[in-house]
């Protein structure tokens, strides 16, 4: 990747690192997140690129260039003798331009105009109806869905204009191979692209305009300003409905800094030279991100998949002796999270003791305590199920370990109450509340996600969800069903809905952060994502039935307790981990920032 040390190729390459080496954690909030991580280094640096560009900074200029005036005044004979041949209708003169609206200082040889001084008649397309449309013949018809990274994307949702509607309708905004066009409707708006020579004509929506450059040769150049978007800083956008919008009349008034018309070829040359390199390093950065993924899930898969506690002690030195290289993005600290649970489960993260009361013992006295209950008439009595069979263990427990049904060691279980309720938040602890699912989160309990229950509505105590609850989330999008968490504290008058299940274990010591936990990892957690149902992934659920017979690991009490200690402490390790490296993110994205402001 070698490139002249001409003062743009010297910026790149000098910080080479910062461009590939600073990303952004995305949001993975939303549905449908595909990529976590946003190259934002590669991101700044094809804006800085295109900024230079249009500010005259990206290549030398040359005395012996014809100057830009001379091609504009060119440029305003040919426009008049068009409109005195009747060829070009003529505008509503714009104003001119004054220094107020200048927004930065361009090289002498160039000179400012509006893109209507250099365009013939910029206006956009507009919407025939229905029945006019089809998929396969007539004239290719864009809307703003059809402008993809700054090209005309055809391929997606193609629709055509019949020739008809598009003879009598349409033919005043035609698009012909070479015109530039614009989304003025968005967000986001400045979307732009140059039409490709698929078609020899186009039409559009009225979302879109387009530009078509008196001298055929400056689209190039136009379509290289508009990507920069330096425009869009210094624009009156028009705010309807949710939408910003910039009308046509804006489209023609926008400020374009004029090169000569050899300089503009040579910053086009330029512009597409450093672009592959950007796609080069965005490749190459994608691929070193992919490998190191790659790595980590492997390693951490021999952790899991260690057969003996002296094996997974090697298995972590190996994994040790890389941590600062390996746990280096959210998503691979997320993954240790994930093993470490995983190794809880299996018994794997803390010494068995041999002394412990074994987990047989323990589910005799379950068995015992929830005679007594159903003799007391404390709850009912339930279906026995058949004890798991050893083909059904998905894997091999420590010594003093068993597999049991869930049902087996709970004494109470059911789902609340789902109201019409209100879209705010109960205001306070003497207001009552009704649960959303969301406040059930992956091991982690939100009381503030709630509805407030309708002043009509009388509470129903029996659902106040209280301090020891576990709670399941049964309904909803794929993603959101299945999710559990325990309830370490709560403030009162929170009920829980029918789209949440909670349960009880038999009062005999156990630890209900361990059933938690067991919930969110290994083969419990596998059973819940298996025993989900629906006919979309939209709308999902699980029964308390399959509820009932998820496969538990039941490790000793005592071992237990040790265990979600040791959790509790590489979890903070892990939270720490994150913390350092948002630290380190935010240092680097400011780095980045820094070294675009100074260049410009």
């Amino acid at each position: 990747m070698s490139l002249d040390q001409t003062p743009i190729n010297q910026l790149i390459t000098d910080h080479i690192d910062v461009w590939t080496s600073t990303v952004k954690t995305k949001s993975t909030t939303g549905r449908g997140s595909s990529k976590k991580l946003d190259l934002y280094g590669v991101k700044k640096l094809r804006e800085l690129i295109l900024e230079l560009a249009v500010r005259g900074k990206l290549v030398p200029q040359d005395p012996s260039d014809e100057p830009a005036s001379v091609l504009l005044e060119r440029i305003a004979e040919e426009k008049a003798q068009l409109v005195n041949e009747k060829k070009l209708k003529k505008q509503k003169e714009l104003p001119a331009i004054s220094d107020d609206e200048l927004p930065y200082s361009i090289p002498k040889n160039w000179v400012w105009c509006r893109l209507d001084d250099i365009c013939f008649g910029i206006t956009s397309g507009s919407t025939p109806p229905k029945s006019n449309f089809n998929e396969s013949e007539g004239i290719p018809y864009l809307k703003v869905y059809n402008i993809r990274d700054q090209k005309v994307d055809f391929d997606y949702k193609p629709q055509f204009v019949d020739l008809e509607c598009h003879a009598t309708k349409l033919k005043r905004s035609s698009l012909y191979p070479g015109d530039v066009i614009m989304n003025i409707v968005g967000p986001p708006l400045g979307k732009v692209a140059i039409i490709s020579n698929d078609y020899p004509e186009w039409n559009c929506n009225q979302a879109i305009t387009f530009f078509r450059p008196i001298e055929p040769s400056l689209n190039t150049y136009i379509y290289t300003y508009l990507r920069a978007g330096t425009f869009l800083r210094s624009i009156d956008l028009i705010g309807t409905a949710g939408q910003d919008n910039i009308s046509v009349t804006k489209s023609r008034s926008i400020l374009l800094p004029t090169p000569p018309l050899e300089e503009q070829h040579r910053i086009v040359a330029k512009v597409d030279e450093l672009m592959t390199l950007c796609d080069q390093l965005e490749q190459q950065t994608e691929a070193s991100i992919a490998a190191h993924q790659v790595l980590v899930t492997t390693l951490l898969d021999t952790l899991t998949n260690s057969a003996n506690a002296e094996e997974l002690m090697q298995n972590w030195q190996m994994v040790a002796e890389h941590f600062d290289t390996l746990f280096t993005t959210e998503e691979s600290i997320d993954q240790l999270k994930q093993t470490i649970l995983q190794l809880a489960v299996m018994g794997k993260l803390v010494p068995q003791d041999p002394n412990d009361e074994p987990a047989a013992k323990l589910l005799e006295r379950i068995a015992e305590e929830k005679a007594q209950l159903i003799k007391d008439k404390k709850i009912k009595k339930q279906k026995a199920l058949p004890p798991i069979a050893d083909d059904e263990k998905p894997f091999g427990l420590p010594n003093g370990w068993e597999w049991c049904h869930l049902n087996s060691i709970i004494s109470i279980m059911d789902a609340g109450w789902s109201p019409a309720c209100p879209p705010e938040a109960s205001p306070n602890n003497d207001t009552w509340g009704v649960l959303k699912t969301t406040a059930v989160q992956n091991m982690e309990y939100w009381e503030h996600e709630n509805k407030v229950l309708a002043s009509s509505k009388e509470p129903r105590p029996q659902y106040e969800v209280k301090k020891g609850d576990i709670l399941i989330t049964r309904a909803g999008p794929k993603n959101r069903v299945g999710v559990s968490c325990l309830v370490q504290e709560t403030r009162p008058k929170l009920m829980i809905s029918d789209k949440i299940i909670r349960f009880h274990l038999v009062e005999v010591g156990m630890s209900e952060n361990y059933v938690s936990l067991c919930l969110n990892a290994g083969a419990t957690a596998a059973h819940l994502e298996s025993a989900k149902s629906g006919m979309a992934e939209s709308q999902m659920n699980i029964s308390q039935d399959k509820l009932k017979v998820a496969p538990v690991p039941l490790a000793p009490i005592k071992e237990q307790l040790k265990i979600i200690s040791k959790v509790e402490e590489l979890l903070e390790f892990c939270e720490q981990l994150k913390v350092r490296l948002r630290s380190f993110q935010t240092t680097q994205l400011h780095l980045t920032d820094a070294i675009v402001d100074q260049a410009v």
